[in-house]
């Protein structure tokens, strides 16, 4: 009932998939090791009985290798103090559950979210629906590559610096390539390509500006930072005004420059640029 009724609230981003009540360590265990293999699963919630003792959680915690929220709550708003007996207890406080929860986790050092409150409180299933973002974020995070050009060492680890950070805080895997395979995959381009690709977007810029003086809302004092404001109109940061790096943009790729504090395709803000899709890949240059 929990489960349906956070689904149905609208706060929630994605929906929850109540699977069981679990009762034991091995069914903790296999639970989280599915978590794990199945690849629409971005975290797990948990939710305590009264008498919910922990020893049973540590091989599953410790196996577990998606983002993790303790829902801390009971399934009872009031508690009827004028009948309250210890079967009432039993079956419908979680106080004790929670507190063994919370000291496990806390025992063996699990990163976790906790949200405090009544399941049915606007206020906690916000909560629940914020956490839900970021642990899509980070499960998603995973599948990202980031493409550095200027090393001329593949797959290694710490040769020239640690190389492998990244991947294992954020799961991100960055593969190293030389300048020489960029410059081999630009002789491929004709001069008449590039040619019609920059009259393309010589185009679409003159027409922005002509529309924006037509409107009034480009003066002539505007000038200074016309390039600025371009590249707001196309969703990217006003760091990379580069024909080249802004088409990257359009397909789906990410750029960030060494020393630049952004990326190119700035998510933050709505883009006026339809083109502009979920980034696929992040390319960075040494």
């Amino acid at each position: 009932m929990i489960t349906e009724k956070l689904n149905e609230n609208g706060n929630l981003p994605f929906p929850i998939i109540f699977k069981k009540v679990l009762t034991n360590a091995k069914a903790i265990h296999s639970l989280t090791l599915e978590a794990n293999r199945d690849e629409k699963c971005a975290g797990v919630i948990t939710w305590m009985h009264t008498f919910s003792p922990a020893k049973m959680w540590i091989a599953g915690l410790k196996a577990l290798q998606k983002p993790l929220m303790h829902l801390h709550t009971q399934f009872n708003r009031d508690i009827p103090w004028d009948k309250i007996d210890m079967d009432f207890m039993n079956l419908n406080q979680s106080a004790h559950g929670d507190r063994e929860y919370g000291f496990i986790g806390t025992r063996l050092n699990i990163p976790r979210k906790v949200v405090v409150g009544h399941w049915e409180n606007p206020d906690v299933s916000t909560k629940v629906g914020s956490w839900m973002k970021t642990a899509v974020a980070i499960t998603e995070g995973t599948n990202i590559r980031v493409d550095r050009f200027g090393d001329n060492m593949r797959d290694v680890a710490v040769t020239d610096g640690d190389k492998v950070e990244a991947q294992i805080k954020f799961g991100w895997t960055v593969d190293y390539y030389g300048i020489g395979d960029l410059v081999e995959e630009m002789a491929q381009i004709s001069d008449e390509e590039v040619e019609e690709l920059f009259n393309d977007q010589y185009n679409t810029v003159k027409h922005t500006i002509k529309s924006k003086i037509m409107d009034g809302t480009y003066t002539p004092h505007q000038k200074v930072s016309s390039e600025s404001e371009l590249m707001k109109e196309f969703g990217v940061s006003r760091h990379t005004v580069r024909l080249a790096i802004g088409d990257l943009v359009t397909t789906g790729w990410l750029y960030r420059e060494q020393g630049s504090g952004t990326f190119c395709a700035d998510r933050s803000k709505e883009s006026n640029n339809k083109n502009v899709g979920s980034p696929k890949k992040l390319m960075c240059q040494k």
